[in-house]
């Protein structure tokens, strides 16, 4: 194992990232925790919350004579009349469950559909997706991820979720694969500035795994108004997700890429076409000829509108 002090920077960066990624807000404790200690301490309450209370050690106490007399021990009462007889002991009560964060049902989709068609603008939209609580994506995120850009461009690029860099800056495509992508934009003679940019998801999903059927269907009536209010002519799909999630199948995107397809979204109609997404193009240098194909392709069709 290389300790850090044998890495040079970019080496420590990338690990830095790759931690970031996975999840881990952090790697030491301000102060040492011993954490056998502290699993021993727990198992040790949990043992005596369940235990009764007569089973419990108590201090002796004296009887009438004096003597010491342990409570845990009381006097038999097999035979005396109801009436005499001590109640029993009350055991102690049971603690609450702790309740978990349940994944939306179709109330929560139904009141997604109500908050997104009630904003007559984005920024009335961006205003009620983070006051929007009825997604259990959001209780893991930093950030509320909404969309960026310029809405009069006609031109929206959309991505499947934010990453860690996305939900620790609360931008869209931040990082190395934001730099990436401002990269393949400027090759095509547009910004971030000049168009839309934006995810299927707003919330990044816990290490990056992907969105459930219940989450997806949550958040897909934000992403529908958004389309429907900034009016798109002209969609980028990045990676496997978006290109499913749009054109439908399970195909991958070696197989959707690059074919322009007429998509009916949001109320909206508007031609579509996808890509690799830049984190595929980091772990995969060699498709960057594809995704230049297909960027040239969009650039055809940008410049005939």
């Amino acid at each position: 194992m290389s300790a850090a002090r044998d890495l040079d920077p970019s080496e420590l960066a990338a690990l830095l990232h790759f931690y970031a990624d996975s999840g881990v807000e952090w790697l030491v404790e301000d102060e040492p925790v011993d954490r056998f200690a502290q699993f021993a301490a727990q198992k040790a309450a949990q043992a005596e919350a369940r235990m009764p209370a007569t089973a419990r050690q108590q201090q002796p106490v004296q009887n009438e004579s004096g003597r010491n007399e342990p409570t845990t021990a009381p006097r038999s009462t097999e035979g005396a009349p109801a009436r005499n007889r001590p109640a029993p002991a009350m055991r102690p009560a049971a603690p609450a469950p702790s309740l978990s964060v349940a994944v939306p049902d179709g109330e929560a989709v139904a009141s997604a559909r109500f908050a997104a068609d009630s904003a007559r603008s984005l920024s009335e939209l961006k205003t009620a997706l983070e006051a929007f609580n009825g997604c259990n994506l959001k209780n893991g995120a930093r950030s509320t991820v909404f969309a960026s850009g310029d809405p009069a461009s006609g031109i929206m690029v959309i991505g499947p979720m934010p990453n860690a860099d996305d939900d620790r800056d609360g931008t869209p495509f931040s990082g190395r694969q934001g730099q990436l992508l401002d990269r393949m934009l400027g090759a095509i003679g547009l910004s971030r500035e000049g168009v839309v940019l934006t995810n299927i998801i707003p919330w990044r999903p816990p290490g990056n795994r992907m969105p459930s059927q219940a989450e997806l269907d949550i958040c897909r009536p934000f992403l529908e108004r958004q389309v429907a209010l900034a009016e798109p002519k002209l969609l980028l799909l990045l990676g496997n997700f978006p290109a499913r999630f749009f054109f439908g199948g399970n195909g991958t995107i070696h197989s959707m890429r690059g074919e322009w397809r007429e998509i009916s979204f949001g109320g909206m109609n508007a031609a579509a076409i996808a890509t690799l997404h830049p984190q595929e193009l980091l772990a995969a240098p060699a498709n960057k000829a594809l995704a230049w194909q297909d960027l040239l392709t969009f650039k055809s069709r940008l410049s005939a509108h």
